[in-house]
């Protein structure tokens, strides 16, 4: 990484007028500074629509091909890429290697800042490598002042090994520009603590990747209205969504939907396309087999 890059040109390591003396100020007038910044974020999202929407293609289109989507940070941005990434299984059955998430230093910078491990590039390729990244996979970098050398050599050799790439910073202009195939670059601006990027761009980093991995799942036939109908009843919680779930979808009374759950092997699809076909087990996946996934689909038959 070139020493010489001027990273306090960069927004986010700029001091931020509105709470130039948050020292001095009472509780809640700290948090009415921090309030009124993060209610910036949200429209700074909005204006990098095309460009998550251009990400979630990418991803689509790489799964259907028998791919994945691995994300890959540091710090911060490595946890929010872990955070994403380990919530699809149980939200929408998705398997576990669907998304993945990889951070510098590995599982023990979750829980401890192991800061040093962004300025090893060459770990990327192992980390990488251990993620099982192949041809035709997507990989999403991010980083919030996007001169991350761990991330920059993690796309650069994705790109090598006929990846498609993603960047997301969180920096309007970037001190450096790779070669990816999709750039979003977040305007958050200055933080309230100055350089904390754990603040406005890590709240903009988790609402994209949720944006990102939430609509890839949506046009993988993984959702039905705004239902979560894919989802396979583990535990107690879930068993009473998806037993409500059916109800709804079947106008069975909840008894009724608990026993057609369980006789669906907890599979929430499964039982109301065997609801609505008058079907078994094995015929209600085959049918949303030949449908890709897409209980409308077999519904509507």
């Amino acid at each position: 990484m070139d020493k010489r890059l001027n990273r306090g040109a960069l927004a986010t390591e700029q001091q931020n007028l509105s709470s130039m003396e948050l020292d001095s100020k009472s509780v809640s007038e700290i948090l009415e500074i921090i309030s009124t910044e993060d209610h910036t974020v949200a429209k700074a999202v909005s204006e990098v629509l095309p460009q998550v929407e251009q990400a979630v293609n990418l991803a689509v289109d790489a799964i259907r091909n028998g791919g994945h989507v691995i994300y890959i940070g540091a710090g911060t941005s490595g946890r929010l890429g872990v955070l994403d990434a380990s919530e699809c299984p149980p939200t929408f059955s998705a398997p576990p290697d669907m998304f993945k998430g990889v951070i510098a230093g590995g599982d023990e910078a979750l829980r401890k800042s192991i800061e040093g491990a962004e300025d090893k590039p060459e770990n990327a390729e192992i980390d990488l490598q251990s993620a099982g990244m192949a041809a035709g996979d997507v990989v999403i970098g991010i980083a919030s002042s996007g001169t991350t050398p761990y991330v920059l050599h993690a796309l650069e050799y994705a790109k090598d090994e006929r990846c498609a790439t993603v960047f997301l910073i969180c920096n309007a202009d970037p001190l450096i520009e790779p070669e990816v195939d999709v750039l979003i670059a977040v305007s958050v601006g200055r933080e309230v603590i100055t350089g904390s990027t754990r603040m406005k761009s890590g709240t903009a980093t988790k609402m994209i990747l949720n944006m990102i991995s939430t609509a890839t799942m949506v046009r993988l036939g993984k959702v039905y209205g705004n239902l979560m109908v894919d989802l396979r009843a583990v535990n107690d919680k879930l068993i009473d969504r998806g037993t409500r779930i059916i109800s709804q979808l079947t106008g069975l009374d909840y008894d009724s939907a608990h026993d057609l759950l369980h006789r669906a092997e907890k599979e929430v699809k499964t039982a109301i396309v065997m609801y609505h076909s008058q079907c078994d087990i094995s015929a209600a996946r085959e049918l949303l087999k030949k449908e890709g996934g897409f209980l409308r689909r077999v519904l509507e038959r």
